[in-house]
């Protein structure tokens, strides 16, 4: 029987959990997808930026929370209940699936940066990008994001 991905209330998906040979793998809390609960599409434009990342580079980037299922409130974050943020790692050099701060000397700041130019150019409107990086241009300053960059569709 061909599986589908669980929906919530609001008729939100939870990412399909890194599918064999995709240019993603999640992480997370609470574990297992539990918060990674999108609107179609927000999950439309990771999956591009996916196919989009495979073409260029064969690291994974890491895919983190999103939101919860039916809007609840995530006790770690003031925000990521609408559905229409993730988190995503920075790229690392040695492609491991680590976290990574982006003064690390394991950060890749150039695979970074053209990871997050692929979030921009598949972003439909207005949108945000909340990265401590500063030197990548378009992203913004925000405390406790060193070490995953926060993009946000409207």
């Amino acid at each position: 029987m061909l599986e589908v991905q669980p929906q919530d209330s609001r008729g939100y998906f939870m990412l399909p959990q890194a599918p064999e040979g995709a240019g993603y793998y999640v992480y997370g809390t609470p574990e297992n997808g539990a918060s990674q609960y999108a609107d179609p599409r927000l999950i439309t434009i990771i999956l591009f930026v996916e196919r989009e990342w495979q073409l260029i580079d064969n690291r994974q980037f890491g895919i983190g929370n999103m939101s919860l299922a039916d809007g609840v409130k995530h006790k770690d974050h003031s925000s990521h209940m609408k559905g229409l943020e993730v988190d995503v790692r920075p790229v690392r050099k040695d492609g491991r699936h680590q976290s990574v701060r982006y003064f690390d000397s394991d950060y890749d700041s150039i695979a970074t940066e053209k990871l997050i130019n692929i979030f921009q150019n598949f972003a439909p409107g207005k949108m945000r990008i909340y990265f401590n990086d500063n030197r990548i241009p378009g992203v913004r300053h925000r405390d406790k994001h060193d070490n995953h960059f926060h993009f946000e569709i409207a």
